[in-house]
C-alpha cells in the first residue's frame, strides 16, 4: 500500500481530533479540539498525518521537544507523545512509514535521537517500537505525591 505522511495543519482539526480520541479516551473530541489549537500554535509540538492514496485517514503520531526524557543523551529530545494507527490498517507499515517520516524531518532539523515510551505492560507497542528501530533504554515506575 502505497502511504502519504504529511504534517497536520489547522484544517485537519477535526479528523485529528476524533483519532486523537480513539487513543486518549480520557477527553472529550472538543478538549482533543482545544489542545490541537495550542499545539499549532506551539513551535515545540506537531502533528503527522498517515492517509491512503485516496485521501483515507489511517493514522497520527505528535512529537514534543522536550528538555529532557529518560534513557536519552542529548537535550533538547523529540519525544514520540503517541501514535495511533487505525486497526484495519496495522501491520501493512503504517506506523513504520510515520516514524521513517518524522526521523527524516527530525535528522534534517539536527536532532540526533527520537525517544518515546509505552506502558510497562504494553508488549504490543513494545514489539512496535522495536520494528520501528527503537531501543528499550530503561524501565521506570513514577510516583507521585498529592500536596494539599
Amino acid at each position: 500500500m502505497s502511504i502519504v505522511i504529511r504534517q497536520m495543519q489547522a484544517s485537519d482539526g477535526p479528523l485529528w481530533a476524533e483519532m486523537r480520541f480513539k487513543l486518549w479516551d480520557s477527553l472529550s473530541v472538543d478538549e482533543h479540539l482545544g489542545d490541537i489549537g495550542r499545539m499549532l500554535k506551539n513551535k515545540r509540538r506537531t502533528g503527522y498525518l498517515a492517509l491512503s492514496p485516496e485521501n483515507a485517514p489511517l493514522g497520527f503520531a505528535e512529537i514534543c521537544i522536550r528538555e529532557y526524557a529518560n534513557g536519552c543523551t542529548a537535550q533538547p529530545v523529540p519525544f514520540l507523545e503517541g501514535i495511533w494507527i487505525d486497526p484495519k490498517h496495522r501491520r501493512h507499515g503504517v506506523g513504520r512509514t510515520l516514524v521513517e517520516k518524522m526521523t527524516a524531518d527530525l535528522i534534517e532539523q539536527g536532532f540526533q535521537e527520537l525517544c518515546s515510551d509505552a506502558g510497562i505492560r504494553n508488549r504490543r507497542s513494545h514489539r512496535a517500537h522495536e520494528n520501528w528501530g527503537f531501543a528499550e533504554t530503561q524501565r521506570v515506575v513514577y510516583f507521585r505525591k498529592i500536596l494539599r
